[in-house]
């Protein structure tokens, strides 16, 4: 049943893929937005949703932030360090952290993740090994860097040795795949605001990630809610932490340039 109201769905996105190909062509190379007025996933959430999301006492993902809070000063690994043997204070050192990932390492020659950067940090500072991509343990500290930046823009740098990370995850972004032959843009851009079946769907913008989602029941990562979308459409997921799908929340990241980041944000 979900199949064919995707499906459905499809159709009607072709011509205004067009279009947004077209606009990316314009303005000597720059990306063009494809929606000039981003809206944040909390725009098309419930009220109820909302209500959750916005107390911090009853937000469940705040249980990820204490996890990530206490393995913050936790010493691991045969360096006998913790995160804030280097950092210090969380709240001043991580400040604005979150709304610069993914961003591009100049000593990896690629674009990292948070999820990553935690995990280099890990291994190499630390002596320990990394952790899990969706991990519960992963989750909560990231949950707990990403709440030091609630309230600030999302603001990625696309340029230099960056862009052609950027290029790809655009590509990636706009390819259609599955069974069912659709793109990202054919929910989250050609269709926003319609209903698929009991769900809302939104812009698709990242800036509320990690998330607590009600239907999991706990706080998931993006790429791991990536896999699920790239399922519906009964395609093959790309493994969580590799290239496609780290280049991919690259370009998501710069679609929700100027959003707040709202982590940990609640969804249905």
């Amino acid at each position: 049943m979900r199949a064919r109201h995707l499906a459905g769905l499809a159709g009607g996105g072709v011509a205004l893929l067009g279009l947004a190909v077209a606009a990316l062509a314009q303005g000597g190379g720059e990306p063009q937005r494809a929606i000039p007025d981003p809206q944040s996933g909390r725009h098309f959430a419930t009220p109820e949703t909302l209500e959750i999301q916005d107390d911090d006492f009853q937000n469940p993902a705040f249980l990820w932030v204490e996890e990530g809070e206490r393995a913050w000063s936790h010493a691991e690994g045969s360096a006998g360090k913790s995160c804030a043997s280097c950092h210090g204070d969380a709240a001043e050192s991580m400040k604005g952290v979150r709304a610069r990932y993914p961003a591009f390492d100049a000593k990896k020659g690629r674009v990292v993740t948070l999820e990553q950067r935690v995990n280099i940090c890990r291994e190499e500072n630390m002596g320990a090994p990394p952790l899990r991509i969706d991990s519960r343990p992963l989750n909560a500290m990231t949950t707990y860097l990403g709440l030091q930046s609630r309230g600030m823009p999302v603001q990625v740098d696309i340029s230099g040795p960056a862009r052609p990370f950027f290029d790809k995850g655009e590509d990636f972004y706009n390819t259609r795949r599955g069974q069912l032959d659709m793109r990202c843009g054919s929910c989250h851009e050609d269709n926003f605001g319609r209903h698929l079946r009991a769900d809302l769907l939104s812009q698709g913008m990242s800036n509320g990630f990690p998330t607590y989602r009600l239907k999991e029941q706990r706080v998931i990562s993006l790429q791991y809610r990536l896999q699920g979308c790239v399922n519906d459409v009964r395609g093959q997921a790309p493994p969580m932490g590799g290239e496609e799908f780290t280049n991919l929340e690259f370009y998501l990241a710069w679609r929700a340039q100027g959003l707040p980041v709202e982590t940990p944000a609640v969804r249905r």
